[in-house]
């Protein structure tokens, strides 16, 4: 049976910003459920309609009424939607970079003025920090061709870290701050009950006179870590040697974090007061802390295993409330950090859940997601975690973080997405019906097709591998497979075949077979 046709979305060469020319992308998705594909085709519509001009550059903004770029969202958005458009995800990064201050401070967000054809950054707050990662990945998506972007982007990364210390730790117990509501993104909480700063935010270098801030945060921690280990690769990449002391200053803040907030009892982070007293409410800040890849595995583990997968606490029908949702401060509001679940959450949760090995937990959370959203083919800002029923905010239903999760769900269970210098191919397949990605990436096709419980992967019409749906697999940029990845949530026994040569594997829950080199 042919597949209908759900959406061809072609993009051009452009020129960049860091003086290279972008390579081409595009994505091309064939399903023969209608279910599925009518969900994707509204969610690229919807993404395209939050393409904006930015004094003359197209970026793409948050939505959902947000007519700004977040640095807590959009460079990471940005970069999910490389695939389709390289010059948005430039320009979502290097509009951050370039608005920096001497200081090392970023904004928190860029506005537009339309008249005046002006940015306008913020500095009132810092507003998460999902960064690093997304703005390296760039210049694999990139095809490697822009070094002058690397040493952009690794000054950029170097003097933030040293903005962060040399302001953060107002009272220099080696545990980073934040300052305000606004500097973690966590509007309206009820953790923060009783701030009296105007509105949420604040501007100044040193450390408000307030009854609540500066508190002890696993989030800045965070900020710091995730900072860190990107400029060891950047080192490498660039030759200048400082790829151990990078490494040994991530693996300090490390520590710190494991030392200083983290609870073995309960096996979770929990931040400080003004008073370096423990505040107790358990957070979903923890997944955020693992998206940055401040964890140790076996912080990882407990989190998950002890809290995440609790249907108590944060497993609740829809999962992944802000604040569990048994604690004292739990709270359901609109726009409000301490209730119900919100689309960036689940956009956070693939890194998060990847970094960690958590791939089979990924996959039930997205298909949670897709379930949810396919049934009104809208992307609220969030969602009664009791019956999931949206509760849009102000009555948006265009928020990017939550269309974007949606699309990169999907990309992660039927499609291509590339990583530094792998290729991940999501051969989970959809039961009963046949799925078609193709990735269209500087002129080559990467293509795979899910059907009848076998998905197969050709590079230009080259097969790369077939195996049993169920699994990702993860290949060089040539199609050379390096791991087999079991995404389902118990064992499977997975017929693999590659190089003509076909075998069977047993994958234990999120096992993963690694494939050796070639003598």
């Amino acid at each position: 049976m042919a597949l209908p046709m759900v959406l061809f979305l072609a993009a051009a060469p452009v020129s960049g910003q860091a003086g290279a020319s972008l390579v081409a992308t595009s994505v091309e998705f064939r399903t023969s459920d209608t279910f599925l594909g009518g969900l994707y085709a509204a969610a690229e519509m919807t993404g395209r309609a939050n393409e904006k001009s930015f004094a003359g550059r197209p970026v793409l903004i948050e939505g959902g009424g947000y007519n700004g770029i977040w640095i807590e969202t959009q460079p990471m958005g940005g970069e999910m939607n490389a695939k389709r458009n390289m010059t948005t995800a430039f320009n979502n990064t290097l509009l951050f970079i370039e608005q920096q201050l001497p200081n090392g401070r970023y904004p928190g967000l860029i506005r537009h003025h339309n008249r005046d054809q002006k940015l306008l950054p913020v500095y009132t707050h810092t507003q998460g920090f999902c960064f690093p990662f997304h703005a390296l990945n760039l210049y694999y998506w990139n095809k490697k061709r822009d070094t002058a972007y690397l040493r952009q982007l690794y000054d950029s990364l170097e003097k933030f870290d040293a903005y962060l210390w040399r302001y953060r730790d107002s009272d220099g117990d080696g545990c980073l701050e934040t300052w305000s509501v606004w500097d973690t993104g966590e509007d309206n909480s009820n953790r923060f009950a009783g701030t009296k700063l105007n509105r949420g935010g604040w501007p100044g270098e040193a450390p408000p006179d307030d009854p609540v801030f500066p508190v002890e945060s696993m989030d800045f921690m965070a900020y710091s870590y995730d900072a860190r280990p990107t400029p060891p690769r950047l080192s490498v990449l660039l030759g200048n040697g400082r790829e151990r002391e990078w490494l040994a200053k991530a693996a300090a803040v490390r520590e710190k974090l494991r030392a200083y907030l983290w609870d073995d009892k309960r096996g979770a982070c929990f931040d400080r007061d003004r008073d370096n007293k423990t505040m107790p409410a358990l957070l979903h800040n923890n997944l955020r802390a693992m998206h940055h890849g401040v964890f140790t595995p076996e912080m990882a583990g407990r989190f998950v295993r002890e809290h995440l997968l609790n249907p108590d606490e944060f497993w609740t029908p829809f999962p992944l409330p802000s604040v569990a949702i048994n604690d004292p401060i739990y709270r359901a509001g609109p726009n409000d950090w301490s209730g119900e679940p919100m689309g960036l959450t689940y956009q956070r949760a693939i890194r998060a859940l990847e970094n960690y090995g958590f791939n089979a937990e990924m996959v039930l959370i997205g298909e949670k997601l897709i379930a949810n959203a396919g049934r009104t083919k809208t992307f609220p800002q969030q969602w009664d975690p009791r019956t999931g029923a949206p509760s849009p905010y102000k009555n948006r239903v265009d928020y990017g973080p939550t269309l974007l999760a949606v699309l990169e769900y999907m990309s992660r269970f039927y499609g291509v997405n590339v990583e530094f210098d792998e290729l991940h191919w999501g051969a989970l397949g959809r039961e009963g019906h046949a799925t078609t990605y193709t990735q269209h990436w500087d002129g080559d096709a990467y293509t795979i097709e899910s059907k009848d419980g076998v998905a197969g992967a050709r590079i230009n019409g080259r097969e790369i591998f077939r195996a049993g749906c169920g699994v990702r697999v993860d290949t060089d940029w040539s199609g050379a497979v390096l791991r087999i990845i079991n995404l389902r949530p118990g064992p499977a026994r997975v017929r693999f075949h590659a190089g003509g040569r076909e075998t069977v594997l047993d994958l234990e829950r999120n096992g993963v077979f690694a494939v050796p080199s070639a003598p």
